[in-house]
């Protein structure tokens, strides 16, 4: 009978165990920040307002990152598309009237501001390309 109660207890124990063990692996994971990338830009606020198209490059002179993404950017200037890199050291108040809270953060808008593409972080000439294509031209970029 002392073996039966003492089988009973570690079946007992071995349970809440399991339990414990089990809700602390289901538990949800932590959620991931979500930044901010504004819908709407005021065009007066940037380089050639009247270009149908802008691309505009929120970046910070203390990002590694942003300098590639700059000019990348650059490259894309033309009669139809303006540039603008938005650097938060010289540009803080546009950082802050449209919430830019990650660097680098490029924008890709229309004629009226508003966003038709974005990217967050590091981005290639070939995505940026394709990217204001597919915005001028739905259905013109590859796998669009």
């Amino acid at each position: 009978m002392e073996r039966l109660i003492i089988a009973a207890v570690l079946i007992a124990v071995v349970g809440v165990v399991a339990l414990v063990s089990r809700q602390r692996r289901t538990a949800d994971a932590p959620t991931q920040r979500e930044y901010n990338v504004p819908q709407q830009l005021d065009r007066a606020d940037f380089v050639r307002p009247d270009a149908p198209w802008l691309v505009a490059v929120f970046s910070s002179a203390t990002c590694d990152v942003c300098a590639g993404v700059a000019e990348r950017a650059a490259i894309l200037e033309s009669s139809k598309v303006a540039v603008a890199v938005v650097e938060y050291g010289d540009a803080r108040a546009l950082h802050e009237k449209y919430k830019i809270d990650a660097v680098p953060t490029l924008v890709v808008s229309d004629a009226q501001g508003v966003t038709r593409k974005h990217f967050l972080g590091p981005v290639n000439a070939t995505d940026m390309w394709a990217a204001v294509a597919e915005a001028r031209e739905p259905g013109s970029a590859p796998g669009h």
